[in-house]
């Protein structure tokens, strides 16, 4: 049954690539949401749903090599990812509109927003965006590419991953664990293999691992809002994620800081009422 609340759109990018995009159509001022590294657009479903109710257009994307969108061979640097973000809102003739990323999504948010510092009213930057992989002193690209490498999970029955992610996520929904799923394709035997290849899920990182936020931040001239998760269980990695949210914030010309407690790294997926309600009265006063 179609949900006539939510359409889905391909959007022609350039003659390799069209993009896979979720919209919940109303007539106030646009949203556009990425997802995060090896990610799907449906991650996004519930807060879009808050958005669209509070009035709000929405666009959710999968990202060129992820979901349901076209998968080239090349083009998963930050100059190409947001050049096809450019594209995209002009294709659908989006005039400065909000744009949200998670995680690596955030760093895309934030790259967008210092390449094309006019194109947005505001830049959400959901437990990412201030992500500086070289920030921890002695480590070394060889490092992260294993630590950070995707684990093996093609060919893994769907239902035992899901198992999996409602055992490691109690307090997910059954709607944010179903979204998760959508990272994996669905086979005829009913296991699954990751939409995005590990070859072009290495290159993002490495991406990742060039970009330095710090010489991004003052190129930004819209609005930006940082939600980040805090993780009582990890205290090494919040020294450094709280490090690098201070830096982000003491560098951005207009910023707004809100830590979640006790939440996951996908806050979208964790807390979609709680971040909606933070992005809409946020962007209320913009």
């Amino acid at each position: 049954m179609t949900n006539p609340l939510q359409n889905t759109l391909f959007v022609p990018i350039r003659p390799d690539l069209k993009l896979h995009v979720l919209h919940w159509p109303a007539g106030g001022k646009p949203f556009v949401l990425l997802h995060g590294l090896a990610s799907n657009a449906r991650t996004w479903d519930a807060v879009a749903r808050h958005l669209q109710t509070a009035g709000h257009a929405v666009y959710a994307v999968d990202q060129r090599g992820h979901g349901f969108s076209d998968k080239p061979d090349d083009g998963y640097d930050f100059a190409t990812i947001t050049a096809d973000l450019a594209q995209l809102c002009d294709q659908l003739e989006l005039e400065q509109p909000i744009i949200a990323g998670q995680s690596w999504g955030g760093n895309v948010v934030l790259e967008f927003g210092a390449r094309y510092p006019q194109r947005a009213a505001g830049l959400v930057m959901v437990d990412g965006g201030f992500l500086d992989l070289q920030s921890r002193q002695g480590v070394t690209w060889e490092q992260i590419a294993d630590q950070l490498r995707p684990p093996q999970l093609a060919g893994a029955p769907r239902r035992q991953l899901q198992e999996r992610m409602a055992m490691w996520h109690p307090d997910w929904s059954s709607e944010g664990i179903e979204a998760t799923l959508g990272n994996f394709e669905t086979l005829e035997d009913d296991s699954v293999r990751p939409w995005l290849t590990l070859e072009r899920h290495m290159r993002i990182l490495r991406a990742l691992w060039d970009q330095r936020p710090q010489q991004l931040y003052g190129q930004v001239a819209a609005p930006v809002l940082i939600a980040a998760a805090e993780d009582d269980g990890n205290p090494e990695w919040m020294a450094v994620k709280q490090s690098q949210v201070a830096a982000a914030a003491e560098q951005l010309p207009h910023v707004t800081v809100e830590w979640f407690a006790d939440t996951a790294h996908d806050i979208h997926v964790h807390r979609p009422q709680v971040l909606s309600a933070l992005i809409l009265d946020w962007s209320s006063r913009l």
